[in-house]
């Protein structure tokens, strides 16, 4: 057996098996949504790290879910990119397992950081005159500290668990990138433990989190229907439902991906599903969360309006 184990080295990602013209457009697509995501969350960092007005708990977790969303991206999109024109190009088993485990670490943290931003907007709506002592600077960076160090463990402990796991053929992960669970497909020895803590681990970190982002936005929501003003009641009840939708859509899908039975949907219909995580989510986050908001719209003028005046001078 260790001899076989040793036979797989590296894995093909076979990726979209699409013919050449589309995989074509694909990788144009692709990249442009690429480009945006680094583009769109790249402007939100720097807008919150050089306006002063930005400096509050609320755009605090935004510019780390900013970071998760790049993180995110640069882990998967540039590989799934060099398999639409490469399909054969392999990548090595210490580098499937670090894009496994950073993978993990980031969508586990956003798990985590979705929950933070939601009772943050709580505290802000419901306990306005309270806000500043709940959420205070502390509290923020430990809140924060705890989410990134939970995922990072929790992933730490995925990985370690395919580590145990004797690889000895195939070698081909029917992915655009080393997803876990396609990962474990290939390995040559039990993974019912494998599948036990990640289904446990799906119930803490996904049904869990969801449970108390949906206790978070109905307060929130109770709190808007005794608004007094019309107008004051629409943009709450727009940004609430905007907010919403990403979180439904991003804990649905997953909670679909790790706890449905495996029958239910195929391998194609589960790339779809992460492309969601890759590229659809990281892209669509600066614009509901952020670029949609007056406070960074403000901010987005002054930085260009200091732009100009010192091309003038």
């Amino acid at each position: 057996m260790e001899k076989n184990q040793t036979m797989v080295t590296e894995f093909i990602l076979l990726g979209f098996r699409l013919g050449l013209r589309i995989q074509i457009l694909l990788f144009g697509l692709f990249s442009l949504f690429y480009a945006c995501t680094l583009l769109g969350n790249g402007l939100i960092l720097g807008l919150i790290s050089l306006d002063s007005r930005l400096h509050t708990p609320m755009y605090f977790f935004l510019s780390h879910l900013a970071i998760v969303d790049i993180a995110y991206a640069c882990n998967t999109v540039p590989q799934m990119l060099v398999n639409l024109l490469k399909p054969d190009k392999p990548i090595s088993f210490a580098g499937c397992l670090t894009q496994t485990f950073l993978f993990l670490t980031f969508a586990l943290t956003e798990c985590l950081l979705l929950v933070v931003m939601s009772y943050d907007r709580y505290v802000a709506i419901c306990h306005p005159l309270r806000y500043s002592a709940i959420m205070s600077w502390r509290g923020c960076f430990t809140l924060v500290t705890t989410s990134w160090a939970c995922a990072s463990l929790l992933a730490l402990v995925h990985v370690s668990l395919i580590l145990r796991l004797p690889f000895c053929g195939p070698h081909e992960i029917n992915h655009f990138f080393c997803e876990i669970l396609s990962v474990l497909k290939l390995a040559c020895a039990d993974t019912q433990l494998n599948q036990v803590v990640i289904f446990a681990a799906s119930v803490f970190i996904l049904v869990g989190p969801l449970c108390l982002v949906l206790v978070s936005y109905s307060r929130i929501l109770l709190a808007i229907l005794r608004i007094q003003s019309g107008e004051g009641r629409r943009k709450a009840f727009s940004t609430c439902s905007s907010h919403l939708c990403v979180v439904g859509l991003f804990f649905g899908s997953a909670i679909v991906m790790y706890m449905a039975p495996k029958s239910r949907h195929l391998e194609e219909q589960q790339k779809i599903l992460f492309l969601f995580y890759s590229l659809f989510n990281p892209m669509l986050n600066p614009l509901i969360y952020s670029l949609r908001n007056a406070e960074v719209k403000n901010a987005l003028r002054r930085a260009m309006c200091k732009e100009g005046h010192s091309q003038l001078e």
